[in-house]
């Protein structure tokens, strides 16, 4: 077991000392599977943790409680992604480890798969997805994972080493029915990570994504219960913790995983193989 941090607590897969003296910064860190992030890092020995979200009073939360820095950042804004990150290497002197988990859904079309359920009706989200919705997703999804690996690798790469973890999902392969602009988003964020990835090894800098299925999150929460339980048996595991995600993804930031670059790794509880 990993030596605790106030706010943090117990936890029996913590490694101690496996982020040691490293500098981290975690994106949508305010809540959910980056939160948990930042709490592991913090636990496994990061000297300065970087809990940066578009709401500040959770970035707070979380930074407070754990001894790390809150920061404020909308990753669809390359110039505040840019600040962001040359802030983190001004202040702390480097960046080690960097986890991209901010990400948006769109409750709206959640809305209306559970309309289609109830009415035992077709799904129709399409025609009526417009474009500002869909902007919105592939904005801060896909936009923002652009921005935010281009700013980690340029910061990386004059030390000759860092490690960078992006969140996709697991509905980029096993899409799901009327959620086709957030399929798209993390399918491009999976293409995106592996060509960077391919590119940024050369100068010492391993990206990887993990591949969630459904997580146990406030994002989660808003999905409708009907379309929750449906999605839910459709795993052998079921809902993961943001916990178990972190661990996922503390594995491809750490030392041990210093062979694996460009991977999608699927963390979600048997739903199906690739």
């Amino acid at each position: 077991m990993g030596d605790e941090v106030p706010g943090v607590g117990a936890h029996a897969r913590y490694v101690p000392g496996r982020f040691a003296d490293q500098v981290a910064l975690v994106t949508g860190g305010g809540s959910g599977i980056g939160a948990a992030v930042a709490r592991q890092l913090a636990a496994e020995g990061c000297a300065r943790v970087n809990v940066a979200d578009q709401d500040m009073d959770n970035a707070e939360s979380v930074a407070v409680a754990m001894g790390g820095t809150a920061r404020h950042v909308d990753v669809a804004d390359a110039d505040a992604v840019d600040a962001l990150v040359s802030g983190v290497t001004r202040d702390c002197g480097r960046l080690d480890v960097v986890v991209h988990a901010a990400g948006v859904d769109d409750p709206e079309a959640k809305a209306q798969l559970l309309s289609a359920r109830e009415a035992g009706e077709p799904v129709d989200v399409l025609a009526r997805l417009g474009d500002e919705r869909w902007r919105r997703v592939m904005s801060v999804n896909l936009d923002g994972t652009f921005h935010v690996l281009r700013a980690a690798v340029r910061a990386m790469r004059p030390r000759g080493r860092g490690a960078v973890v992006t969140v996709g999902s697991s509905a980029a392969f096993d899409t799901l029915v009327g959620y086709p602009h957030y399929a798209a988003s993390k399918a491009g964020v999976h293409a995106l990570s592996q060509a960077v990835a391919k590119e940024a090894i050369a100068f010492g800098v391993r990206v990887n994504t993990v591949a969630p299925g459904p997580v146990d999150t406030a994002m989660a929460a808003r999905t409708p219960a009907a379309v929750r339980a449906a999605m839910e048996a459709a795993g052998a595991i079921g809902y993961a913790s943001a916990e178990d995600l972190a661990d996922s993804i503390c594995y491809l930031a750490s030392p041990g995983a210093a062979n694996v670059v460009g991977a999608v790794l699927l963390s979600n509880g048997g739903r199906f193989t690739v």
